[in-house]
């Protein structure tokens, strides 16, 4: 008997939700996918309809008008406000948490108790919604310490402090100021963990999960890891940072107590599950959760499923995931981010993106999407801080790293910005 063939809706329109179609355009199970909202680029391969993300009923009926078989819910925030619970409700199948378990990222004060809950490696932190309250706390900790405001806040609401000064401005901008809006009005501060970063994303099922290859995202803006944060210029995968002995701690230590740690508090996990890690000298330790795809993390961890992730994120969805049947490319990619020169803080719009034809790319290579949209001529523009990724594969990462900075050389605008050192730890490690 011939499989059957799915409609897939993917909501979102950054450049992790054109990764999540480019999977359902691969996929020999999905016979239509539509993004909603979808950006230009992602209108270039598939329908985009308009919708509000974050209004859960204006989601379920475009999930009805569309017969969407699966619907994958790719940022945080639409999670967050509960989409996936009522898409559920309305008997949809949904691959990203409900709001119970979306609350891992949406507050890092309650994943911060959850990790302390169930005896997972962590940084020690306190939690503060009084400013006064907070800088006391100044008095007496040691720096560097981090402040983190508690709500979404993008990617963008870590501050790392060098000293008593630097922690009070964060404090002050966050509590007072409100430069996240509510998303500070409680805030975490939390010891410095000294080491290097992985991100290892979990597609999870209850209790029953998959890792994909670990990766290392590139949140500095500038080359060697300097100058402020951003949402990540790049990343590569697999890192070899991540040994198969250390994978297994992970798994023993932080991701088993983890997920049964979410079903005694009554949560049923279906998406995915982002583990930041700092690998320190005692051990793996949780920097934060996600509970979607990183971006751009996601932009090479599909490339490298070789089961179909698709049919992966149903069974999730189903909760039918068979994780010992699933088979992973023996492959290195990588993706090099091309942002509006000034991002992370203001930058211009509009600009002409000039790109090599799809069809002149080798097949080892794809341009995904972001920050982009079409000027009244037509043309794709700019329209974002991170406008678009160069994605390579190869078989080792010198060859996904060379290819990808073949292709990126291609891609021009006005006012461009892009490192040129993605993976460079790795690759001096091996070179």
């Amino acid at each position: 008997m011939e499989a059957s063939q799915w409609k897939v809706l993917v909501i979102g329109s950054g450049g992790r939700e054109h990764a999540l179609v480019k999977a359902c355009l691969a996929s020999p199970r999905v016979e239509k996918v539509v993004a909603a909202p979808g950006n230009a680029g992602m209108a270039l391969e598939v329908e985009c309809r308009p919708v509000d993300m974050e209004d859960a009923l204006s989601v379920v009926a475009l999930a009805m008008k569309t017969s969407a078989d699966l619907v994958i819910v790719g940022p945080e925030a639409p999670l967050a406000a509960g989409v996936a619970d009522t898409l559920r409700e309305t008997g949809f199948a949904v691959y990203g948490p409900n709001k119970n378990g979306a609350l891992l990222e949406a507050s890092k004060a309650y994943c911060k108790e959850v990790l302390a809950r169930y005896d997972i490696p962590t940084a020690a932190y306190a939690r503060f919604d009084d400013a006064d309250a907070a800088r006391d706390y100044l008095a007496t900790a040691s720096f560097p310490l981090v402040v983190k405001a508690s709500g979404l806040a993008a990617g963008k609401g870590v501050i790392i402090c060098e000293d008593k000064a630097q922690a009070e401005a964060a404090i002050q901008e966050m509590m007072v100021d409100a430069v996240f809006g509510d998303s500070g009005r409680e805030i975490v501060i939390e010891e410095f963990l000294r080491g290097e970063e992985a991100s290892m994303m979990v597609m999870v099922s209850g209790e029953k999960y998959v890792c994909l290859p670990v990766s290392q995202d590139h949140k500095r803006l500038g080359e060697g890891d300097t100058g402020p944060n951003t949402g990540g210029m790049g990343a590569y995968a697999p890192a070899a940072v991540v040994t198969p002995e250390l994978q297994k701690q992970i798994e023993e230590t932080i991701i088993r107590p983890t997920l049964a740690g979410l079903v005694q508090e009554g949560i049923d996990y279906r998406g995915t599950l982002y583990i930041g890690l700092m690998l320190t000298e005692q051990g793996p330790k949780v920097l934060e959760f996600n509970v979607r795809f990183g971006d751009p993390e996601c932009q090479v961890l599909l490339p490298l499923c070789e089961t179909d992730p698709v049919e992966l994120m149903m069974a999730c969805a189903n909760g039918t995931l068979e994780p010992e049947q699933v088979k992973i490319k023996d492959a290195y990619a990588m993706i090099v981010v091309h942002a509006a020169e000034g991002y992370p803080a203001s930058y211009p719009k509009g600009d002409a993106i000039e790109l090599p034809a799809s069809d002149a790319l080798p097949p080892e290579a794809h341009i995904i999407h972001a920050g982009v949209k079409l000027n009244a001529e037509g043309q794709i523009v700019t329209n974002g801080g991170r406008v678009l990724g160069v994605v390579a594969q190869g078989k080792s990462l010198q060859a996904a790293a060379e290819l990808a900075y073949e292709v990126s050389a291609k891609v021009r605008w006005d006012h461009q910005f892009y490192r040129k050192d993605i993976a460079w730890r790795q690759l001096e490690r091996e070179g």
